[in-house]
């Protein structure tokens, strides 16, 4: 069933705010009690022969193997390493905080738990963690009719009772506050040196349509038509048949890296003054064996450690504001969007083999886990297919290994091995910039996903080299990534 989430403030008063404040570390230390537990259940299980002999074997055999699969999950049952068994686990530690947190909300805490395990099992995790102090920052529900509730516009939870800021006036709440709750969830967010609260009420159904408050028109509407991406770790080429852009991702957001840059530098010179025991004289950090390193935060390091805290807010919340408005131009442009399947995680692992460049000199194994922080395409994807969503569409990945788009030349049907440097593609005498036409030759691909229509791409080609040429005349003078190359 389809659900969206509309974030309202909480108008809070001190004593409400400690009360919560005190859930919030009350669920932090259930989560925890609740990973001492399911954690020596989870070493006593991997240390049998048994279950590591079903893993070898099914990364030996073919991944869809149902009978491999089905004995290692009866034996994840038998040392109760499920959803439902940790539901069981937090119902008695539950019950010694009633009075704060009541059973539906207990639960959740257990199921995301379940689902860190989860992601665990299925290699894309190394371990499960614990929550430190203020880690913890959102507890919801599990419906509407129990635990945490909107009743009348008013939070309504264990005994508190607090008004919900709702603007009726404004179209998008008004409407959404028409629609089903499907259950609830407090969030605390760090704002300028101080926590505040909200409250995020998850609707069932698709989001009211948004409307323009002076004409009365809708603001965002679904194109119709192809649209090929060449996303990649800083910007994202977009072709269709009404426009051609390349961008760089989250534009706003590098400024607050800099400023990040300049504030871990202050924090390190004052740990390092407060703390010189606990440096050997080469600058490193001394080794303590089994003791915990003790470190002492000094009142600037602390008011620095504030400081850091709001710029990853702001950087967060500019990078989802740009991405959410980029999915609306791109959704814009057509309903069919396609692009190239990516392994974001394997781009942000270090290089494996030590190598050295011309001169003799060892090459950097850093690879693009910064880029990919800051920018965060896998997340922009995720918008645009859960906007699309809302139309009855989905964003489609095609096979990036078998097309192969910064290889292909429609022209003549070749592929031609190209390095990271070479931005520009020579096609028969037309030069055209390396991303753009990627992101041409992913729009106009054919339905086995594998390769490319080649009438369509000829079709095409002239209105895309026209809006190519626009492009790179609107780019022409300006400051741009070296990726980009205009």
């Amino acid at each position: 069933m389809a659900s969206f989430i509309v974030e309202f403030p909480l108008i809070t008063e001190k004593y409400q705010e400690d009360i919560l404040n005190k859930r919030f570390e009350t669920g932090r230390k259930i989560y925890n009690s609740l990973v001492n537990v399911t954690q020596k259940r989870y070493k006593e299980m991997i240390k049998t022969k048994r279950y590591r002999t079903l893993l070898s074997s099914l990364s030996e055999s073919e991944k869809s193997d149902k009978e491999i699969w089905k004995q290692i999950n009866d034996m994840r049952k038998q040392y109760s390493m499920s959803e439902y068994s940790f539901h069981k686990d937090v119902k008695q530690m539950q019950r010694h905080f009633k009075d704060n947190i009541d059973s539906f909300t207990a639960q959740k805490i257990a199921t995301a738990l379940w689902k860190s395990y989860d992601r665990l099992f299925h290699g894309n995790g190394r371990k499960v963690y614990y929550k430190k102090y203020g880690e913890l920052n959102s507890l919801e529900g599990k419906s509407n009719k129990t635990g945490i509730r909107i009743i009348n516009d008013t939070l309504v939870w264990n005994g508190l009772k607090i008004p919900v800021s709702i603007d009726y006036d404004n179209h998008y709440e008004c409407q959404a506050m028409q629609c089903d709750i499907c259950y609830n969830r407090i969030v605390r967010k760090y704002v300028r040196n101080k926590y505040k609260f909200y409250v995020q009420v998850v609707f069932k159904g698709n989001p009211p349509v948004k409307v323009d408050a002076e004409t009365g028109e809708m603001k965002h509407r679904i194109g119709d038509g192809d649209v090929g991406l060449d996303i990649g770790t800083r910007t994202i080429a977009i072709s269709s048949q009404s426009d051609v852009r390349i961008l760089e991702l989250a534009d706003r957001v590098q400024n607050i890296e800099n400023q990040k840059q300049k504030l871990l530098r202050r924090m390190d010179r004052s740990r390092r003054a407060t703390n010189p025991d606990n440096y050997n004289e080469d600058g490193t950090v001394k080794k303590q064996g089994d003791k915990k390193v003790r470190w002492n935060k000094s009142n600037h390091y602390i008011r620095y450690q504030n400081e850091l805290r709001e710029l990853y807010r702001k950087q967060a919340d500019i990078r989802k504001y740009q991405h959410e408005c980029l999915a609306n131009y791109i959704i814009s442009l057509g309903n069919k969007v396609y692009v190239e399947k990516m392994n974001f995680a394997g781009l942000q692992k270090r290089a494996k083999n030590t190598e050295k460049n011309d001169k003799g000199k060892f090459k950097r194994k850093k690879r693009f886990g910064k880029s990919l922080a800051n920018k965060a395409p896998s997340m922009l994807l995720t918008i645009i297919n859960r906007k699309l969503g809302y139309f009855g569409e989905k964003l489609t990945e095609i096979n990036t290994s078998e097309a192969k788009a910064s290889q292909f030349n429609h022209f003549d049907g070749t592929y031609t091995k190209k390095t990271l440097s070479q931005r520009w593609n020579d096609l028969n005498g037309i030069k055209i910039q390396r991303d753009m036409y990627s992101a041409f030759l992913i729009m106009n691909i054919s339905d086995d996903l594998k390769s490319f229509d080649i009438d369509k791409c000829n079709g095409r080609f002239e209105n895309f080299y026209r809006l190519h040429n626009l492009e790179v005349d609107r780019l022409t003078g300006r400051k741009n990534l070296s990726s980009i190359a205009i």
